[in-house]
């Protein structure tokens, strides 16, 4: 019974000591136009020094643009700059706004005129020899070799991309939207076999075991991962499902509503129809900005000057001409005394 008391403590000591490694970070930019690095408590842990730097992920490390020698290099919380064995790498920057770090323990890099990838120790853990790399999700990214498409694993074993594929996207959900030949879309699975056969017009990424798919006449429905019709193709626009509200953004015409998984439309009185994430979504009324639930109740109320989407449970928001962070109940977590923050990351 002592053993097992023991082995109780020392699990549960595990488990938080796990919990308080973890930590929340954002970016802000304070009066000097520089960007820095906040916690929870408002604290700057990494001083404003940047002009561009971008979001932590979860493995720790945080990609900066050094603008002077116009090359990337990555940090950790603590500041400190990772070491790594090449230098004057690239990273999927997407015209320098939406640059793209580690994730599941690796990150695209462009070593000459080729892609590899490299590890959280700064190691090329996957040779440089692709073309058209993407992130990796959930173990697994897609590449090009020559004219052919790759899946990877995070081992670097390759998994060849069966048929004529003309584009492979991302991984979501062990899927990944491709394009064939004849330019309709379909999804692989991770072993590069065809999962869902090309059929649709354009598709989406699977979130929360749905994806909107579109048909020959334009009109976007909801499929599972079969290729089943769960959502009858009806909606002109459509977005991707929020895992804890279990709605998407859908429009017909020119009105904007949310669909359920068992295609229930509801609509919301608002002037701004945001995408739910964490369960709330933005909207907009009489010029200002705050917070709804899937029954269109206004949880937070709309009084603030600018808000960004929630993550890990916490939003900017703008207070005049200042940034800071609420939480879900609209409180400030973070008061705004800035001039610009992101979101909040949950970082190992």
């Amino acid at each position: 019974m002592k053993k097992k008391t023991l082995l109780s403590f020392a699990f549960a000591v595990l488990i938080a000591s796990s919990a308080w490694s973890q930590q929340y970070v954002t970016q802000i930019k304070d009066a000097s136009k520089k960007w820095g690095y906040v916690n929870l408590k408002g604290e700057i842990i990494i001083q404003p020094q940047f002009e561009k730097c971008y979001e932590f992920s979860s493995d720790g490390y945080a990609p900066i643009y050094d603008t002077k020698n116009r090359q990337y290099y990555f940090i950790n919380v603590k500041g400190e700059k990772l070491q790594t064995e090449i230098s004057g790498f690239k990273l999927i920057d997407g015209f320098g706004i939406d640059v793209k770090g580690f994730e599941n323990g690796l990150v695209p890099v462009k070593n000459g005129e080729k892609w590899g990838y490299m590890n959280t120790s700064g190691k090329l853990a996957i040779l440089a020899k692709y073309e058209d790399p993407t992130v990796f999700n959930g173990g697994h990214a897609v590449v090009k070799s020559g004219t052919s498409y790759i899946v990877l694993n995070t081992k670097g074993e390759e998994f060849p991309v069966e048929g004529s594929v003309l584009d492979v996207k991302p991984f979501s959900e062990g899927l990944a939207p491709y394009r064939a030949a004849d330019k309709k879309f379909g999804f692989i699975a991770e072993n590069g076999k065809v999962a869902i056969p090309a059929q649709f017009e354009s598709v989406g990424y699977f979130k929360d075991g749905l994806a909107w798919a579109k048909t020959a006449d334009k009109k976007l429905g909801y499929i599972n991962t079969k290729g089943e019709w769960v959502i009858k193709p009806q909606f002109d626009v459509g977005k991707e499902f929020d895992v804890k509200s279990g709605v998407a953004r859908v429009k017909t015409g020119d009105v904007w509503g949310y669909v359920s998984k068992t295609g229930n439309v509801t609509h919301v009185d608002t002037d701004l129809f945001g995408d739910f994430s964490n369960g709330l979504a933005q909207g907009k009324k009489n010029g200002k900005f705050g917070f709804y639930n899937v029954k269109g109740e206004w949880v937070i109320e709309a009084k603030f000057d600018g808000s960004r989407d929630f993550k890990n449970g916490y939003a900017a928001a703008k207070q005049g001409d200042k940034w800071g962070i609420i939480n879900t109940q609209g409180e400030w977590v973070i008061k705004p005394t800035f001039e610009a923050i992101k979101d909040m990351e949950l970082v190992k």
